[in-house]
């Protein structure tokens, strides 16, 4: 009967501390389709939730409340036999320290997303070996996701997430899978956004994250004027970034996420220079000038 307790005892430790990393709500939709009811769609959505959710991507120890929150959202435009195609919505979110609110970190639209799929098939990520393009793709944005959150609680803490996606990349380039090769037109693919992430020449983005959250949302709770300035401050670092890049990637990502928090947080509370802030608003991000135009000041 000891042994058996102890055992309990063990497994009961062994697994609470070696919790999975996501808490993420995978939705598949396929209203777009006239045979949009059929169950295999279902019978995806459920597996594709129990393999971002229950994988362990990372040999950190997460604690249940310190899973990263987040969803994706699959639109099915086209369906035969058991090829797939779509796009792909990835949002994440953290907390903010001595709040209960939870900050958008990432929003992003992937358009390039094709697959095959036979219900009921086993969904298996292998790290070095390129095994389909669905669990590609997903175990990418696991670890972009992953990596943005570790950005925010310590200075370019992401890093060997990203290299994990970036492995991800170079394997699956073989596949001639859409979204994979340095992209030549509109389209920006999933080797451009993590291979910005990695990218010296975008380094301002990455301080940018962990000073905006970590040094300024984190402190407004208990310093919300400091919290502000530091905010404030850290839109110069991507002024910085647009001079050397115009039209660099990964502010568009950066601001599709945090436009309406911006608006939010300067709207409201201690006032810092809001003619200078909106003056560098418009010029990072322009195609949010309607927002900035609503701060109220």
């Amino acid at each position: 009967m000891r042994r058996f307790i102890f055992f309990v005892i063990c497994c009961f430790i062994v697994f609470g501390v070696s919790g999975q990393e996501l808490n993420c709500t995978v939705t598949v939709n396929s209203d777009q389709l006239s045979q949009g009811d059929l169950q295999v769609f279902k019978t995806l959505e459920r597996s594709l939730n129990d393999f971002i959710n229950k994988s362990k991507w990372t040999n950190r120890v997460f604690k249940e409340n310190e899973r990263i929150n987040a969803q994706m959202f699959i639109t099915i435009t086209e369906y035969e036999s058991n090829r797939f195609k779509g796009n792909i919505q990835i949002q994440s979110s953290r907390p903010v320290y001595n709040t209960s609110y939870s900050s958008p970190i990432f929003n992003y639209k992937d358009n390039q997303f094709n697959f095959q799929y036979i219900e009921f098939q086993p969904l298996i990520f292998n790290d070095n070996q390129f095994e389909s393009n669905l669990v590609s793709v997903l175990a990418y944005y696991a670890y972009i996701i992953i990596g943005l959150d570790a950005d925010t609680f310590s200075l370019e803490g992401g890093t060997e997430y990203y290299r994990k996606a970036q492995n991800i990349v170079t394997m699956a380039q073989g596949s001639n899978s859409a979204g994979w090769s340095q992209s030549a037109d509109s389209n920006r693919s999933r080797f451009e956004l993590v291979d910005n992430l990695l990218s010296n020449t975008y380094r301002e983005y990455r301080i940018a994250m962990y000073n905006y959250h970590r040094k300024g949302l984190d402190i407004m709770p208990d310093n919300n004027s400091t919290g502000k300035q530091v905010i404030a401050g850290t839109m110069n670092l991507f002024q910085t970034m647009i001079n050397r890049r115009p039209n660099a990637f990964l502010i568009s990502t950066f601001f599709d996420a945090k436009s309406e928090e911006i608006l939010n947080i300067f709207s409201d509370g201690p006032k810092v220079d809001i003619v200078k802030l909106k003056e560098t608003l418009n010029k990072i991000a322009p195609l949010y000038a309607s927002t900035w135009n609503d701060i109220k000041y």
